[in-house]
């Protein structure tokens, strides 16, 4: 118990690092403060979720004593029970069938994915009162914050109109980044922590301390009802008020959890394809360089609930190694 503990200790003690790097200004301080997540994760997959808990518990403690006691709410709302959640769920695990045997049924992955869209969401939506009451006090806060930025990036005194390189109208602009970054900040979120999941689970499954099987990605399901939510989410856009507001958030999420699971069917699919190579790494460069056919794969993820692509377009399934006999 006491090295639990003290395992989660150092965790925090690194997480919080890690988050306080950004304050050098440093550039490849931003990519450490992406990885603050990493240490509370290991720590609730390589050894336990009382572990993670410690870890997350001592980032906040440590950055609200030295930063400000607000950042300790701050930090865990928007890292420290995100990511202890998403450990406590990967490393869940259920006797399978009858329980003989000893078998055990883990956390299936694409519940993870769809679990990251929804903490994610929720993340973003518990930060709207620190800029708003309301829907239209929500965005007049954040065109605020974002005039600030860019302020003091242009060097623009606070008298002074504000005049942005290439940008007729600097107001629309403001406007479209108030709407837009809200649900892009919880899908980045999003991506944030399945990333460091991985990570993590890949360190601890070097370091031999990764209890659950490496599962196949390329398998990966989502359960019957997530169209249904991902339905709902998207009709609550067009709600007037904080309900639309918060449901573009988890709107946003759960489309970019089908694109993952689109990929998945991808990379799944194509194993018995020997163009599969070419045909991967046009999917993943179409989505990066333009951007939009990220929604193609998306429709792809939604399909495969209703048609099963992977078994129509082969097995899907990790390629048998088992050895063949002689003839």
């Amino acid at each position: 118990m006491m090295w639990i503990v003290l395992i989660g200790l150092g965790a925090g003690v690194t997480s919080a690092l890690l988050f306080a790097a950004v304050a050098t200004g440093q550039p490849f301080a931003i990519a450490l403060f992406y990885l603050t997540p990493l240490p509370i994760l290991l720590a609730g997959i390589a050894w336990n979720h009382l572990a993670g808990a410690v870890a997350a518990a001592t980032a906040a403690a440590i950055l609200g004593a030295f930063l400000g006691y607000w950042l300790v709410l701050a930090f865990l709302i928007a890292i420290g029970l995100p990511t202890y959640t998403l450990a406590y769920l990967a490393m869940l695990a259920r006797p399978s069938g009858n329980g003989s045997g000893g078998q055990l049924e883990w956390y299936p992955v694409g519940r993870l994915v769809l679990a990251a869209a929804l903490i994610a969401a929720t993340a973003t939506a518990l930060s709207i009162p620190a800029f708003g009451i309301d829907a239209d006090s929500y965005r007049a806060g954040l065109r605020a914050a974002f005039e600030r930025v860019l302020r003091a990036q242009t060097a623009t005194p606070a008298g002074e109109p504000l005049v942005l390189p290439g940008v007729r109208d600097t107001k629309a602009t403001l406007e479209v980044l108030a709407i837009v970054m809200p649900p892009a900040a919880a899908c980045f979120s999003m991506i944030t922590l399945l990333a460091n999941l991985w990570l993590a689970g890949r360190v601890a499954r070097m370091s031999g301390r990764l209890a659950r099987p490496w599962p196949d990605i390329g398998a990966m399901r989502f359960p019957n009802g997530a169209p249904i939510l991902l339905a709902v989410m998207i009709a609550g856009t067009f709600v007037p008020g904080l309900v639309g507001l918060v449901s573009s958030f988890f709107a946003a999420t759960l489309l970019l959890a089908y694109a993952i699971l689109g990929f998945a069917i991808l990379h799944g699919a194509t194993r018995a394809i020997s163009a599969r190579l070419v045909i991967l790494i046009g999917a993943w460069v179409a989505v990066l360089m333009l951007g939009w056919p990220i929604f193609v794969v998306a429709i792809l993820g939604l399909a495969d609930t209703f048609i099963d692509l992977r078994g129509r377009l082969g097995k899907g399934g990790p390629p048998d190694l088992s050895p063949k006999p002689d003839k």
